[in-house]
């Protein structure tokens, strides 16, 4: 996930900042009803995303979920990258033995070289180490290149238990299938099968569970609601519309009917922050039509980084540096969404509880 926000009037959102925090409806026992923090990719602007480091220190900082995206490897477990291609997060250009394994796939339209995940299985693929994958923006989380291996879903599963026991609360899990359609046509590997599996080996395939399941496709989901009463969320991207149904607009999903029919196989969307607030930083008719058509906005991804920042938010410094992201994210808050994707989600956590 992750896309700049073009801004033109950030006068109009800095009118903003002293707006009430917004009740969520999304029943989850967030705190006091205010809007979810869901950790994108775990703490990932403190360690590489997507380790357990970095999803337990997500949860030490206070999230509400904690977010792994999943891939599959050659012999179907499913492991927590954010995508299959590894050389972006792992050091496995530099590993000489596995150049065999290196090629080019087709993925979302576009030719991509390197090394994927399904080719790997799951005891090669331990072999390998984490690294940050964007390190001129995260020079301090690059400091724990090389410390960390690759997650399975198990493990990620296992570590939550131990920070509920620990902590004495409960904390959410919000897995996103990467690319399922694509690898169900490639390669044979059924990732929806798959969550269904371990979802149900961990108990946690029921609407009570702690649990939204996300895809930017229709069909993984449509097929996950007819086996399974886990909350699911459908993604969606600034522009173009869902790789499965080619001929769909996430414009045109985006109006009261297209809302309508989300809501009759997800629970939610996971909209691109653009579609929640406008370039004047104003809130949309987004939030309050889908809760009409009784989904919860858990929008992405708010960041502080130049980097990831518009030119009117950033500050002097190269893209490492800490930008004006305040008044975007108080706009974010103010649009009433339910929950908020971040990389940073103890400054999220003391912006929504007012420390």
């Amino acid at each position: 996930m992750g896309r700049k926000l073009v801004l033109t009037f950030i006068a109009a959102a800095l009118s903003l900042a002293g707006s009430a925090s917004v009740q969520a409806t999304t029943g989850e026992g967030a705190r006091e009803g205010r809007p979810l923090v869901i950790a994108h990719r775990g703490a990932s602007a403190e360690r590489p995303e997507h380790t357990l480091a970095a999803y337990e220190r997500a949860i030490d900082q206070g999230a509400d979920f904690i977010e792994p995206d999943l891939v599959v490897t050659k012999d179907l477990v499913l492991v927590a990258r954010h995508e299959s291609e590894l050389s972006a997060t792992t050091d496995v250009a530099s590993r000489e033995e596995f150049e065999h394994l290196r090629r080019t796939a087709t993925i979302d339209g576009r030719q991509v070289a390197g090394w994927f995940a399904e080719d790997f299985t799951l005891a090669q693929l331990r072999t390998l180490r984490v690294r940050e994958r964007v390190p001129n923006i995260r020079p301090a989380s690059a400091a724990y290149n090389g410390l960390y291996q690759v997650p399975t879903f198990a493990e990620i599963v296992q570590l939550l238990r131990i920070k509920e026991a620990e902590t004495g609360r409960a904390i959410g899990l919000y897995p996103e299938l990467k690319n399922p359609t694509l690898m169900l046509e490639q390669h044979g590997i059924d990732m929806v099968d798959l969550m269904v599996r371990e979802l149900r080996a961990h108990g946690l395939d029921s609407e009570q569970s702690r649990v939204f399941v996300q895809a930017f496709e229709i069909g993984p989901l449509q097929r996950l609601n007819a086996r399974i009463d886990t909350r699911l969320v459908l993604l969606i991207r600034d522009t173009g519309g869902p790789y499965d149904e080619p001929a769909m607009r996430w414009a045109d999903m985006l109006t009261p009917s297209g809302l309508a029919q989300i809501a009759t196989y997800a629970d939610g969307i996971g909209p691109w922050l653009g579609h929640v607030i406008d370039d004047a930083m104003q809130p949309t008719r987004l939030v309050a039509d889908a809760h009409a058509a009784g989904l919860v906005v858990h929008p992405w991804t708010l960041r502080r980084e130049n980097g990831f920042l518009p030119g009117a938010l950033q500050a002097p410094g190269g893209p490492e540096a800490v930008g004006r992201y305040m008044p975007l994210w108080r706009a974010a808050i103010a649009s009433g969404a339910d929950g908020f994707f971040t990389d940073h989600p103890a400054d999220l956590r003391a912006l929504i509880d007012g420390d």
